[in-house]
């Protein structure tokens, strides 16, 4: 469900906060509407700081009355569940923490904040909004404060904060990717029944990637820096999200989770030698996820190749 909501505030930040520019640019300006503002533009401040404030405060008041309205007990809980689906769910929060990090510091950038301060702000909503949802899970009676998630939040903002600080860029970027498993069909109810409902609970078909660029770390190399590495996780027959083994009493078939790591080639898009300011404000958006390249998978400690992996 963190996901689900993570997704929805990028994709309506993304379109606020970039909107906002077209009822305050004026002929003074020395930038176009897709390039960061060369000193701190009051207009875009305002509409990118109103735009994350409605969605946070939109979004809160939406969960706390479909999602969590009739669950609640009035008293706050912990609930451990960092060895639950092979941490696959934690995998997931530093992911949405870092890209919450990312699209509200590049839009601060773009206002015409520097970049120290707009990293922090970032850094600060992307904690704010997460652990706000947290606590709703505290309260919720059925879930609980976790501080497995929370720290996984920590960890995914921290990854994208710390590379802004100390190298001024992003070397190391996380990505997802998703494709349908016959997993789900064993347990819709659990790991969805639908597309939509399975790209956000069936794990068996998610894998989180850390893309790297070798050129960004070797001096005069000839490799572009595009091109990139990519380390990938992901698990295979997990059905329980507490157990091992899933026995499925219909076929006869029992089910043993399993590890992935895996390994392929990536693109940075924002890397791409694109000239055209709204060409390369538009592809870079594609760094969210990982493309489809041949991959080897290690599983059990076998290894598998895949020629075609997404």
């Amino acid at each position: 469900m963190l996901k689900f909501v993570a997704i929805i505030l990028i994709s309506l930040l993304s379109t606020l906060g970039i909107a906002q520019d077209s009822a305050t640019a004026t002929p003074d300006n020395d930038y176009s509407f897709f390039e960061h503002a060369t000193s701190p533009n009051k207009g875009r401040i305002i509409g990118v700081s109103s735009s994350v404030g409605s969605v946070w405060a939109g979004s809160m008041i939406a969960l706390q009355t479909v999602w969590y309205a009739d669950g609640s007990n009035g008293s706050f809980q912990f609930f451990d569940d960092s060895r639950n689906w092979l941490q696959m769910d934690k995998v997931g929060h530093v992911y949405t923490a870092y890209q919450l990090n990312r699209l509200t510091g590049e839009l601060y950038q773009w206002s015409g904040m520097k970049k120290e301060t707009a990293t922090w702000l970032g850094f600060g909503i992307s904690m704010g909004y997460q652990t706000t949802l947290e606590v709703l899970d505290g309260f919720s009676g059925t879930w609980g404060w976790s501080w497995a998630d929370f720290g996984s939040n920590v960890l995914g903002s921290s990854i994208y904060t710390a590379q802004e600080l100390v190298w001024k860029e992003q070397r190391i970027l996380p990505k997802f990717s998703y494709s349908p498993t016959p997993f789900a069909a064993v347990r819709p109810q659990v790991l969805g029944s639908s597309f939509s409902e399975s790209l956000l609970k069936d794990y068996n078909g998610q894998t989180y990637w850390f893309s790297v660029s070798p050129a960004r770390f070797l001096k005069n190399s000839k490799i572009p820096k595009w091109a990139c590495l990519s380390f990938g996780y992901s698990v295979h027959e997990k059905l329980v999200g507490s157990e091992s083994t899933y026995f499925d009493a219909s076929t006869g078939t029992t089910y043993n989770e399993q590890r992935e790591f895996l390994f392929s080639l990536d693109i940075d898009f924002s890397q791409l030698p694109i000239k055209r300011p709204w060409l390369k404000t538009l592809v870079k958006q594609f760094n969210y996820l990982k493309i489809p390249f041949p991959a080897l998978i290690m599983r059990n400690g076998t290894l598998v190749a895949s020629p075609f992996y997404f």
